[in-house]
Protein backbone atom coordinates (compact mmCIF):
# COMPACT_ATOMS: atom_id res chain seq x y z
CA UNK A 1 0.00 0.00 0.00
CA UNK A 2 0.84 3.64 -0.90
CA UNK A 3 0.61 6.30 1.37
CA UNK A 4 -0.53 10.04 -0.48
CA UNK A 5 -0.07 13.29 1.16
CA UNK A 6 -3.04 14.95 2.20
CA UNK A 7 -4.58 17.54 -0.08
CA UNK A 8 -4.26 20.81 1.12
CA UNK A 9 -7.25 22.26 3.32
CA UNK A 10 -9.39 25.40 2.17
CA UNK A 11 -8.94 28.70 3.19
CA UNK A 12 -9.64 29.19 6.98
CA UNK A 13 -9.47 25.59 7.83
CA UNK A 14 -6.90 24.51 10.23
CA UNK A 15 -3.80 22.88 9.03
CA UNK A 16 -2.60 19.40 9.92
CA UNK A 17 -0.28 18.55 12.68
CA UNK A 18 3.49 18.77 11.65
CA UNK A 19 4.40 14.90 11.26
CA UNK A 20 0.71 14.01 11.50
CA UNK A 21 0.02 10.58 8.86
CA UNK A 22 -1.60 11.44 6.07
CA UNK A 23 -5.12 10.07 5.98
CA UNK A 24 -5.37 8.72 2.13
CA UNK A 25 -3.97 5.32 1.16
CA UNK A 26 -3.38 4.13 -2.36
CA UNK A 27 -2.34 0.65 -3.42
CA UNK A 28 0.53 0.44 -5.55
CA UNK A 29 4.51 0.81 -5.03
CA UNK A 30 6.22 2.79 -3.00
CA UNK A 31 6.22 6.46 -3.40
CA UNK A 32 9.76 8.05 -4.31
CA UNK A 33 10.84 12.00 -4.19
CA UNK A 34 9.50 11.71 -7.86
CA UNK A 35 6.65 14.33 -8.22
CA UNK A 36 5.15 11.66 -10.26
CA UNK A 37 5.87 8.77 -8.10
CA UNK A 38 7.31 6.54 -11.08
CA UNK A 39 10.26 5.65 -12.71
CA UNK A 40 11.95 7.72 -14.83
CA UNK A 41 11.35 6.08 -18.53
CA UNK A 42 14.57 6.48 -21.03
CA UNK A 43 13.52 8.00 -24.02
CA UNK A 44 16.01 6.72 -26.57
CA UNK A 45 15.49 4.01 -29.45
CA UNK A 46 18.14 1.94 -27.83
CA UNK A 47 18.37 0.58 -25.00
CA UNK A 48 21.44 -1.42 -23.32
CA UNK A 49 19.34 -4.93 -23.57
CA UNK A 50 18.47 -4.38 -27.02
CA UNK A 51 22.31 -3.84 -28.35
CA UNK A 52 23.29 -6.99 -26.29
CA UNK A 53 20.26 -8.75 -27.57
CA UNK A 54 22.00 -8.18 -31.19
CA UNK A 55 25.59 -8.69 -30.42
CA UNK A 56 24.72 -11.80 -28.74
CA UNK A 57 22.62 -13.06 -32.02
CA UNK A 58 25.53 -12.04 -34.08
CA UNK A 59 27.95 -14.04 -32.34
CA UNK A 60 25.78 -16.75 -32.35
CA UNK A 61 24.56 -16.99 -35.54
CA UNK A 62 28.29 -16.91 -36.84
CA UNK A 63 29.32 -19.19 -34.81
CA UNK A 64 26.79 -21.72 -35.54
CA UNK A 65 27.10 -21.27 -39.01
CA UNK A 66 30.82 -21.90 -38.62
CA UNK A 67 30.22 -24.91 -37.22
CA UNK A 68 28.06 -26.21 -39.56
CA UNK A 69 30.28 -25.23 -42.96
CA UNK A 70 33.64 -26.35 -41.30
CA UNK A 71 32.52 -29.34 -38.88
CA UNK A 72 29.01 -30.91 -39.58
CA UNK A 73 28.50 -30.45 -43.53
CA UNK A 74 31.18 -30.51 -46.36
CA UNK A 75 29.44 -27.14 -47.40
CA UNK A 76 31.77 -24.32 -48.72
CA UNK A 77 31.27 -20.29 -50.47
CA UNK A 78 31.08 -16.99 -49.28
CA UNK A 79 27.59 -16.45 -50.62
CA UNK A 80 26.45 -19.47 -48.88
CA UNK A 81 28.11 -18.86 -45.31
CA UNK A 82 26.19 -14.88 -45.52
CA UNK A 83 22.85 -15.99 -46.13
CA UNK A 84 22.91 -18.99 -43.51
CA UNK A 85 24.55 -16.62 -41.11
CA UNK A 86 21.75 -14.05 -41.77
CA UNK A 87 18.96 -16.63 -41.21
CA UNK A 88 20.01 -17.80 -37.92
CA UNK A 89 20.68 -14.26 -36.95
CA UNK A 90 17.10 -13.40 -37.29
CA UNK A 91 15.79 -16.50 -35.95
CA UNK A 92 18.15 -15.73 -32.68
CA UNK A 93 17.64 -12.28 -32.29
CA UNK A 94 13.46 -13.09 -32.35
CA UNK A 95 14.52 -16.09 -29.81
CA UNK A 96 16.18 -13.99 -27.52
CA UNK A 97 13.34 -10.63 -27.94
CA UNK A 98 10.76 -13.25 -27.32
CA UNK A 99 12.11 -13.17 -23.90
CA UNK A 100 11.74 -10.22 -22.56
CA UNK A 101 9.08 -8.89 -25.26
CA UNK A 102 5.18 -9.87 -26.28
CA UNK A 103 4.41 -11.07 -29.82
CA UNK A 104 4.12 -8.01 -31.49
CA UNK A 105 7.05 -6.12 -30.64
CA UNK A 106 8.98 -9.30 -31.53
CA UNK A 107 7.66 -9.09 -34.61
CA UNK A 108 8.52 -5.13 -34.56
CA UNK A 109 12.16 -5.84 -33.81
CA UNK A 110 12.67 -8.53 -36.49
CA UNK A 111 11.22 -6.40 -39.39
CA UNK A 112 13.47 -3.73 -38.09
CA UNK A 113 16.64 -5.80 -38.18
CA UNK A 114 15.17 -6.80 -41.50
CA UNK A 115 15.32 -2.93 -43.08
CA UNK A 116 17.72 -1.79 -41.67
CA UNK A 117 20.10 -4.51 -42.42
CA UNK A 118 18.69 -4.45 -46.11
CA UNK A 119 19.63 -0.61 -45.91
CA UNK A 120 22.82 -1.48 -44.55
CA UNK A 121 23.43 -3.84 -47.51
CA UNK A 122 22.51 -1.23 -50.02
CA UNK A 123 24.98 1.10 -48.77
CA UNK A 124 27.64 -1.57 -48.79
CA UNK A 125 27.31 -2.51 -52.80
CA UNK A 126 27.37 0.98 -53.16
CA UNK A 127 30.50 2.00 -51.15
CA UNK A 128 32.15 -1.42 -53.32
CA UNK A 129 30.84 -0.45 -56.50
CA UNK A 130 32.79 2.94 -56.19
CA UNK A 131 35.97 1.62 -54.20
CA UNK A 132 36.30 -0.98 -56.84
CA UNK A 133 35.62 1.54 -60.02
CA UNK A 134 38.48 4.19 -58.55
CA UNK A 135 40.94 0.83 -57.70
CA UNK A 136 40.62 -0.48 -60.76
CA UNK A 137 41.39 2.69 -62.48
CA UNK A 138 43.67 4.11 -60.03
CA UNK A 139 46.72 4.02 -62.77
CA UNK A 140 44.73 5.75 -65.10
CA UNK A 141 43.52 8.54 -62.98
CA UNK A 142 47.18 9.16 -61.97
CA UNK A 143 48.17 10.52 -65.08
CA UNK A 144 46.93 14.01 -65.92
CA UNK A 145 46.86 13.63 -69.87
CA UNK A 146 43.80 11.19 -69.12
CA UNK A 147 41.57 14.53 -68.28
CA UNK A 148 43.21 16.77 -71.07
CA UNK A 149 43.46 14.46 -74.06
CA UNK A 150 41.91 11.83 -76.83
CA UNK A 151 42.49 9.00 -77.84
CA UNK A 152 43.54 9.96 -81.02
CA UNK A 153 47.01 9.15 -80.78
CA UNK A 154 46.68 6.39 -78.11
CA UNK A 155 46.36 3.18 -79.70
CA UNK A 156 45.70 -0.21 -77.41
CA UNK A 157 49.34 -1.15 -76.04
CA UNK A 158 50.07 2.65 -75.67
CA UNK A 159 51.21 3.27 -72.55
CA UNK A 160 48.94 5.52 -69.78
CA UNK A 161 50.95 8.44 -70.08
CA UNK A 162 49.33 9.00 -73.78
CA UNK A 163 45.47 9.44 -74.57
CA UNK A 164 42.58 10.43 -72.30
CA UNK A 165 38.65 10.66 -71.95
CA UNK A 166 38.59 14.36 -72.76
CA UNK A 167 36.28 13.78 -75.74
CA UNK A 168 34.08 10.81 -73.93
CA UNK A 169 33.28 14.11 -71.13
CA UNK A 170 32.75 16.59 -73.45
CA UNK A 171 30.16 14.58 -75.75
CA UNK A 172 28.34 13.02 -72.39
CA UNK A 173 27.90 16.87 -71.42
CA UNK A 174 26.65 18.08 -74.78
CA UNK A 175 24.19 14.73 -75.67
CA UNK A 176 23.16 15.38 -71.80
CA UNK A 177 22.48 19.55 -72.33
CA UNK A 178 20.61 18.91 -74.93
CA UNK A 179 18.67 15.88 -73.76
CA UNK A 180 17.51 17.96 -71.01
CA UNK A 181 16.69 21.06 -72.91
CA UNK A 182 14.12 19.07 -74.70
CA UNK A 183 13.24 17.05 -71.88
CA UNK A 184 12.78 19.60 -68.99
CA UNK A 185 10.31 21.76 -70.42
CA UNK A 186 7.78 19.11 -72.14
CA UNK A 187 8.49 16.76 -69.19
CA UNK A 188 6.77 19.92 -66.88
CA UNK A 189 4.54 21.37 -69.23
CA UNK A 190 2.56 17.39 -69.42
CA UNK A 191 3.14 17.07 -65.44
CA UNK A 192 1.16 20.03 -65.13
CA UNK A 193 -1.83 19.16 -67.75
CA UNK A 194 -1.86 16.00 -66.29
CA UNK A 195 -3.30 17.60 -63.19
CA UNK A 196 -4.72 20.65 -63.88
CA UNK A 197 -6.95 19.60 -67.07
CA UNK A 198 -8.24 16.24 -65.98
CA UNK A 199 -10.16 14.64 -68.44
CA UNK A 200 -10.21 11.31 -70.47
CA UNK A 201 -7.39 12.89 -72.76
CA UNK A 202 -5.39 12.82 -69.46
CA UNK A 203 -6.01 9.30 -68.11
CA UNK A 204 -4.74 8.32 -71.80
CA UNK A 205 -1.48 10.42 -71.79
CA UNK A 206 -0.35 9.04 -68.02
CA UNK A 207 -1.07 4.93 -69.42
CA UNK A 208 1.14 5.64 -72.36
CA UNK A 209 3.54 7.63 -70.09
CA UNK A 210 3.32 4.78 -67.16
CA UNK A 211 4.16 2.15 -70.06
CA UNK A 212 6.97 4.40 -71.38
CA UNK A 213 8.73 4.19 -68.45
CA UNK A 214 9.72 0.64 -68.84
CA UNK A 215 10.44 1.11 -72.61
CA UNK A 216 14.03 -0.63 -73.25
CA UNK A 217 16.93 1.60 -74.18
CA UNK A 218 17.77 -0.48 -77.39
CA UNK A 219 14.14 0.67 -78.50
CA UNK A 220 14.54 4.35 -77.80
CA UNK A 221 17.96 4.15 -80.02
CA UNK A 222 15.94 2.31 -83.16
CA UNK A 223 13.20 4.83 -82.88
CA UNK A 224 15.60 7.68 -83.45
CA UNK A 225 17.85 5.72 -85.81
CA UNK A 226 14.27 4.85 -87.60
CA UNK A 227 12.85 8.36 -87.82
CA UNK A 228 15.76 11.01 -87.64
CA UNK A 229 18.30 9.24 -89.72
CA UNK A 230 16.72 6.70 -92.06
CA UNK A 231 13.73 9.22 -92.37
CA UNK A 232 14.66 12.19 -92.49
CA UNK A 233 18.18 11.67 -93.35
CA UNK A 234 20.38 12.93 -90.35
CA UNK A 235 24.17 11.64 -89.65
CA UNK A 236 24.71 9.80 -86.76
CA UNK A 237 25.40 12.80 -84.24
CA UNK A 238 25.43 13.53 -80.74
CA UNK A 239 22.45 15.58 -81.91
CA UNK A 240 20.63 12.24 -82.90
CA UNK A 241 22.14 10.42 -79.68
CA UNK A 242 20.44 13.21 -77.58
CA UNK A 243 17.29 12.60 -78.94
CA UNK A 244 17.33 8.71 -78.00
CA UNK A 245 18.29 10.08 -74.41
CA UNK A 246 15.63 11.91 -73.92
CA UNK A 247 13.03 9.43 -74.85
CA UNK A 248 14.63 7.75 -72.16
CA UNK A 249 13.84 10.27 -69.98
CA UNK A 250 10.77 11.82 -70.62
CA UNK A 251 8.47 9.49 -69.14
CA UNK A 252 10.86 9.38 -66.41
CA UNK A 253 10.57 13.18 -65.69
CA UNK A 254 6.78 13.35 -66.97
CA UNK A 255 5.94 10.77 -63.98
CA UNK A 256 7.98 11.59 -60.93
CA UNK A 257 6.67 15.71 -61.75
CA UNK A 258 2.81 13.96 -61.86
CA UNK A 259 3.54 12.65 -58.62
CA UNK A 260 5.05 15.47 -57.21
CA UNK A 261 2.68 18.52 -58.47
CA UNK A 262 -0.09 15.91 -57.30
CA UNK A 263 1.01 16.84 -53.64
CA UNK A 264 0.47 20.52 -53.79
CA UNK A 265 -2.12 21.35 -51.21
CA UNK A 266 -5.46 21.94 -52.97
CA UNK A 267 -6.20 24.63 -50.97
CA UNK A 268 -3.55 26.80 -52.15
CA UNK A 269 -4.79 26.47 -55.69
CA UNK A 270 -8.03 27.65 -54.19
CA UNK A 271 -6.39 30.72 -52.74
CA UNK A 272 -5.00 31.33 -56.08
CA UNK A 273 -8.11 31.20 -57.94
CA UNK A 274 -10.53 32.71 -55.36
CA UNK A 275 -7.71 36.00 -55.82
CA UNK A 276 -8.63 36.23 -59.27
CA UNK A 277 -5.38 34.67 -60.55
CA UNK A 278 -5.84 33.08 -63.88
CA UNK A 279 -4.50 29.16 -64.28
CA UNK A 280 -1.54 29.39 -66.17
CA UNK A 281 -0.62 32.40 -63.04
CA UNK A 282 -1.49 30.36 -60.59
CA UNK A 283 0.76 27.23 -61.96
CA UNK A 284 4.04 29.96 -62.79
CA UNK A 285 3.71 31.62 -59.26
CA UNK A 286 1.77 29.12 -56.68
CA UNK A 287 2.43 25.28 -57.84
CA UNK A 288 5.54 25.53 -59.54
CA UNK A 289 7.59 27.31 -56.62
CA UNK A 290 5.77 25.14 -53.95
CA UNK A 291 7.09 21.93 -55.71
CA UNK A 292 10.65 23.26 -56.73
CA UNK A 293 12.48 20.57 -54.81
CA UNK A 294 10.61 17.50 -56.14
CA UNK A 295 11.03 18.91 -59.67
CA UNK A 296 14.28 19.14 -59.17
CA UNK A 297 14.21 15.48 -57.88
CA UNK A 298 12.64 14.33 -60.92
CA UNK A 299 14.93 15.80 -63.11
CA UNK A 300 17.63 14.55 -61.14
CA UNK A 301 16.26 10.88 -61.67
CA UNK A 302 15.72 11.89 -65.50
CA UNK A 303 19.47 12.55 -66.12
CA UNK A 304 20.47 9.19 -64.10
CA UNK A 305 18.27 6.98 -66.75
CA UNK A 306 20.35 8.94 -69.49
CA UNK A 307 22.96 9.56 -68.82
CA UNK A 308 24.57 5.93 -67.83
CA UNK A 309 22.76 4.62 -71.96
CA UNK A 310 25.23 2.84 -74.04
CA UNK A 311 22.67 1.40 -76.62
CA UNK A 312 20.88 4.60 -78.25
CA UNK A 313 24.60 6.45 -78.21
CA UNK A 314 26.05 3.38 -80.42
CA UNK A 315 23.19 3.54 -82.68
CA UNK A 316 23.05 6.94 -83.39
CA UNK A 317 26.28 8.49 -82.74
CA UNK A 318 28.52 5.76 -83.38
CA UNK A 319 32.04 5.61 -82.01
CA UNK A 320 34.82 7.82 -82.57
CA UNK A 321 38.50 8.60 -80.79
CA UNK A 322 38.88 12.11 -81.62
CA UNK A 323 37.13 15.29 -80.00
CA UNK A 324 34.21 16.15 -81.68
CA UNK A 325 32.53 19.69 -80.22
CA UNK A 326 29.64 20.23 -83.17
CA UNK A 327 26.63 17.59 -82.27
CA UNK A 328 25.22 18.32 -85.56
CA UNK A 329 27.83 16.49 -87.35
CA UNK A 330 30.40 13.57 -87.04
CA UNK A 331 30.35 10.71 -84.51
CA UNK A 332 30.16 11.33 -80.87
CA UNK A 333 31.13 8.96 -78.02
CA UNK A 334 29.83 9.32 -74.56
CA UNK A 335 31.56 8.20 -71.07
CA UNK A 336 29.37 5.42 -70.80
CA UNK A 337 30.16 3.76 -74.82
CA UNK A 338 33.76 4.89 -73.91
CA UNK A 339 33.80 2.56 -71.11
CA UNK A 340 32.23 -0.25 -72.61
CA UNK A 341 34.93 -0.29 -75.47
CA UNK A 342 37.80 -0.01 -73.16
CA UNK A 343 37.20 -2.74 -70.97
CA UNK A 344 36.36 -4.94 -73.98
CA UNK A 345 39.85 -5.35 -74.62
CA UNK A 346 42.27 -7.73 -73.51
CA UNK A 347 45.37 -4.89 -72.91
CA UNK A 348 45.42 -4.12 -68.90
CA UNK A 349 46.02 -0.35 -69.61
CA UNK A 350 42.90 0.00 -71.73
CA UNK A 351 41.00 -2.00 -68.81
CA UNK A 352 42.61 0.74 -66.61
CA UNK A 353 41.07 3.77 -68.92
CA UNK A 354 38.12 1.98 -69.05
CA UNK A 355 37.56 1.71 -65.06
CA UNK A 356 39.23 5.47 -64.92
CA UNK A 357 36.20 6.35 -67.24
CA UNK A 358 33.57 4.57 -65.03
CA UNK A 359 35.04 6.78 -62.12
CA UNK A 360 35.26 9.64 -64.67
CA UNK A 361 31.45 9.23 -64.80
CA UNK A 362 30.31 8.84 -61.29
CA UNK A 363 32.55 12.10 -60.53
CA UNK A 364 30.37 13.73 -63.26
CA UNK A 365 27.05 12.61 -62.39
CA UNK A 366 27.48 13.64 -58.50
CA UNK A 367 28.68 17.08 -59.91
CA UNK A 368 25.16 17.32 -61.80
CA UNK A 369 23.48 16.41 -58.72
CA UNK A 370 25.08 19.02 -56.69
CA UNK A 371 24.27 21.80 -59.15
CA UNK A 372 20.72 21.01 -59.36
CA UNK A 373 20.55 20.90 -55.87
CA UNK A 374 21.96 24.22 -55.24
CA UNK A 375 19.85 25.66 -58.11
CA UNK A 376 16.60 24.21 -56.92
CA UNK A 377 16.76 22.71 -53.57
CA UNK A 378 15.08 25.94 -51.81
CA UNK A 379 11.99 25.13 -50.42
CA UNK A 380 8.46 26.96 -50.80
CA UNK A 381 8.63 30.70 -49.71
CA UNK A 382 12.74 30.63 -49.77
CA UNK A 383 14.12 33.41 -52.44
CA UNK A 384 17.86 33.75 -52.87
CA UNK A 385 20.01 36.26 -52.97
CA UNK A 386 19.12 38.03 -56.22
CA UNK A 387 15.64 37.49 -55.92
CA UNK A 388 15.63 39.17 -52.62
CA UNK A 389 17.65 42.17 -54.62
CA UNK A 390 14.72 42.58 -56.91
CA UNK A 391 12.23 42.61 -54.34
CA UNK A 392 13.78 45.49 -52.42
CA UNK A 393 14.62 47.21 -55.56
CA UNK A 394 10.77 46.89 -56.59
CA UNK A 395 9.70 47.77 -53.33
CA UNK A 396 11.80 51.14 -53.60
CA UNK A 397 10.71 52.24 -56.58
CA UNK A 398 6.99 51.60 -55.53
CA UNK A 399 8.09 53.80 -52.85
CA UNK A 400 9.42 56.48 -55.09
CA UNK A 401 6.03 56.19 -57.23
CA UNK A 402 3.76 56.65 -54.53
CA UNK A 403 5.55 59.74 -52.92
CA UNK A 404 5.56 61.29 -56.45
CA UNK A 405 1.64 60.44 -56.93
CA UNK A 406 0.82 62.28 -53.76
CA UNK A 407 3.33 64.94 -54.12
CA UNK A 408 1.92 66.05 -57.19
CA UNK A 409 -1.94 66.05 -56.13
CA UNK A 410 -0.36 68.37 -53.40
CA UNK A 411 -1.65 66.33 -50.46
CA UNK A 412 0.29 64.87 -47.38
CA UNK A 413 1.04 61.36 -46.92
CA UNK A 414 -0.96 59.94 -44.02
CA UNK A 415 0.57 58.40 -41.25
CA UNK A 416 0.24 54.86 -40.31
CA UNK A 417 0.74 51.55 -41.52
CA UNK A 418 -0.91 51.92 -44.88
CA UNK A 419 0.80 55.21 -45.68
CA UNK A 420 1.17 55.66 -49.34
CA UNK A 421 -0.30 52.25 -50.25
CA UNK A 422 -4.07 54.32 -51.40
CA UNK A 423 -5.32 57.18 -53.61
CA UNK A 424 -5.01 60.49 -52.47
CA UNK A 425 -7.90 63.06 -51.24
CA UNK A 426 -10.83 63.62 -54.22
CA UNK A 427 -11.00 66.95 -56.13
CA UNK A 428 -14.30 67.46 -53.25
CA UNK A 429 -12.57 66.57 -49.89
CA UNK A 430 -12.67 69.15 -47.38
CA UNK A 431 -9.24 70.52 -46.04
CA UNK A 432 -8.51 69.36 -42.59
CA UNK A 433 -7.81 71.81 -39.93
CA UNK A 434 -4.40 70.58 -38.05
Amino acid sequence: MTLAPEAPRASGGADPAPGAAPRTVLPGPARTKDPAGERRRSLTPLRASDLYALLGSAAGSLSLTWLVFARLTPFNGVVGFVVVAYVLFLGLYALVVSLDEDGPAVVDRVAAAVIRSLGLLLVAILVYVVVYALFEGRKALAHLNFFTEDMRFAGPLEPLSVGGALHAAVGTLIMITIALLVTVPIGLVCAVFLNEVPGPFARFVRTVVEAMTALPSIVAGLFIYATVILAVGMDRSGFAAALSLSVMMLPIVIRAADVVVRLVPGTLREASYALGTSRWRTVWHVILPTCRSGLTTSVILGTARGIGETSPVLLTAGFTAEMNWDPFSGPMVSLPLATFTFVRSPEPNMISRGFGTAALLMALVLLLFVVARVLGGRGPGQLSRGQEHRRVTASRRDAARFAARFAARGSVRPAGPSAGLGPGPGPNARPTTP
